[in-house]
């Protein structure tokens, strides 16, 4: 059994639409695959490049809930942790030389219970060495706290299923720290501390 790392992204949960249309443009180019039309709570809908439980059939969450896709990501090959993912596989590269990594399974949890007004995007790796380069890549971390920030995002952690979880992005700045930490007891603080959401 391998180890199933993730990126979790949270933010307001009126900009879950910002935050999938931001992610669609990390979205490889030549997929060729259907897209797939999610309608998200409050009846706004987005047309994405990516499956849902491996299926391009249309996605209701108006109800809420949750939201499940497979998704497949370009990154850049600009650091020893990318370039040994790269060497081990013959994956599909665009022009500008990034290598689309798939998938990784996204869920997108519309109400988190501790996090009033948020959602959270989940990115999970579906492989060990995919975790190991989510762990070691500052690329890959990139491409996530930069996802955090174009769609508004309050926090980005990383979690590498162990006691503590590393805070890559808090409240617009990039951060190396941890929760439980110094700055933060529990993941209860490191919430109190993002701007206050309408629920």
């Amino acid at each position: 059994m391998g180890i199933d790392y993730s990126y979790e992204v949270f933010v307001p949960a009126r900009n879950v639409a910002l935050a999938l249309t931001e992610l669609a443009e990390l979205a490889p180019r030549t997929r060729r695959l259907p897209p797939t039309t999610v309608t998200l709570p409050g009846g706004d809908q987005v047309v994405l490049p990516f499956t849902s439980n491996f299926k391009s059939d249309p996605v209701d969450c108006s109800a809420g809930g949750r939201l499940n896709l497979d998704t497949t990501i370009m990154f850049g090959v600009d650091d020893d942790a990318m370039r040994e993912l790269a060497g081990t596989h013959d994956w599909e590269r665009d022009e500008q030389g990034r290598l689309a990594i798939g998938y990784i399974y996204l869920t997108v949890w519309f109400e988190p219970r501790w996090h009033p007004g948020y959602a959270l995007l989940d990115f999970t790796a579906a492989a060990t060495e995919m975790s190991l380069a989510f762990e070691r890549s500052a690329v890959i971390r990139e491409v996530f706290t930069g996802l955090t920030a174009a769609a508004g995002g309050a926090c980005c952690l990383l979690d590498t299923e162990r006691a503590t979880q590393q805070i890559c992005w808090l409240n617009g700045e990039p951060v190396h720290e941890e929760v439980p930490g110094p700055r933060f007891a529990d993941h209860h603080e490191l919430a109190a501390a993002w701007p206050a959401q309408e629920r």
